[in-house]
């Protein structure tokens, strides 16, 4: 029914928010603007914050910390791998050697077994020299594969061909090599890391090694004790492949993360059988057989370069990450350089490493290197977090 004075008649209740729509003109663009209106006049003030504070806050906290609520929500998603089976490690100078073989259960051989210790390099100048003088006395050729590109696929130079004066002590046991990099621009860092990896069995190959070798498989900064690699060399009837469990240095030796490192192994090698890998291999490990030192670079301009080279260059989130003097104040700290939280298997272990990793000012048991030459590596010990900005 039209009320007098043809007005527009609302057949509908309204309420007090929305009574203002009636009786207004019924065009298309009045109709959609007091809907409008209604909807916002039908906010009250906890929607407000909801809408333009709290849903923006949460989605700027997902960008900017997703990585680690992955990582802390790990546990649930991602069981813990198999348990590795620890074999004591029975160690001191005073004891023979037989002894030391007899206390694992080994037999003693008549002569020791040859020693190849094969690695691929980057830039890590100062902790090969560390791990080549620890382990000098028992290994009978050093290998040594480099590339002209990162696992990223970044251009690099051949920094030990530069630097090789500087190793002059093992150049009669030394075969270097070098491999072009294929440079394919979007990849997965760790399809060139394996690429880079087959190049060194072909090398150890080219460096003559036989059939009942023993091949040291680590990265430079994974260093067996020069006393664990003497062990396996003179022990009969040892695993076939055995991983190496070693202490976990982030940095340097003041921060000491734990002693979990186990990616390097010893294996006794078979032609056709025996592939260089840096993954799990098979369950058995010696415990502290040595030291892992992570990170453990001289400059700043060192960090900033494996921050970008190395196979998780994903977890540079921010450019700012890759500031000097942002990567500086992480190391003194023991904070993590991408701000990530621990990665582990249970929310007890990702609690109880959250924060810095405190400091420890143990210096005992260390490569004897590293010592005899405190003047030149007084950066790798506790107290001396500043480093050189070149």
């Amino acid at each position: 029914m039209m009320p007098e004075g043809g007005g527009y008649y609302c057949s509908k209740k309204t309420d007090d928010i929305c009574e203002d729509v009636c009786g207004q003109e019924s065009t298309q663009a009045a109709l959609s603007m007091s809907r409008l209106r209604c909807i916002m006049r039908g906010f009250d003030m906890k929607a407000y914050i909801l809408l333009f504070i709290i849903v923006p806050t949460c989605i700027l906290g997902m960008y900017l910390h997703g990585q680690k609520i992955s990582y802390f929500l790990r546990p649930i998603w991602e069981s813990p791998p198999k348990p590795f089976h620890d074999l004591p490690h029975y160690y001191h100078e005073n004891v023979s050697m037989e002894n030391l073989c007899k206390l694992h259960g080994w037999g003693i051989r008549e002569s020791p077994r040859r020693v190849f210790d094969a690695v691929l390099f980057s830039n890590e100048v100062d902790l090969l020299q560390v791990r080549w003088n620890e382990l000098y006395p028992y290994i009978t050729q050093f290998v040594l594969l480099e590339s002209n590109s990162t696992f990223t696929g970044l251009p690099k130079p051949f920094v030990f061909a530069s630097h090789r004066d500087e190793f002059k002590f093992i150049e009669d046991r030394l075969t270097y090599g070098t491999v072009g990099g294929r440079f394919r621009k979007g990849e997965n860092p760790f399809v060139e890391e394996a690429y880079q990896r087959v190049a060194l069995d072909q090398l150890l190959r080219v460096a003559g090694i036989m059939d009942d070798d023993l091949l040291i498989m680590s990265d430079v900064d994974e260093i067996p004790s020069r006393h664990t690699i003497n062990l396996l060399r003179w022990c009969d009837d040892i695993p076939p492949i055995l991983h190496l469990r070693l202490n976990n240095y982030l940095y340097s030796f003041e921060f000491l993360v734990d002693n979990k490192s186990w990616r390097a192994s010893v294996h006794v090698y078979q032609t056709g059988k025996t592939r260089y890998a840096h993954y799990r291999q098979t369950d058995t490990i010696l415990s502290d057989a040595g030291w892992h030192c992570s990170f453990c670079f001289r400059r700043i301009s060192e960090f900033i370069f494996k921050m970008k080279a190395y196979s998780h260059y994903d977890r540079v989130r921010f450019s700012g990450y890759l500031n000097p003097k942002r990567v500086q104040d992480v190391i003194c700290k023991g904070a993590d350089l991408f701000d990530m939280l621990p990665e582990e298997y249970t929310f007890k272990d990702i609690i109880g490493k959250l924060g810095p990793i405190p400091h420890s000012y143990s210096a005992v048991h260390l490569p004897a290197y590293v010592l005899n030459n405190f003047d030149k590596y007084k950066f790798l010990l506790p107290g001396n977090c500043k480093r050189e900005s070149g």
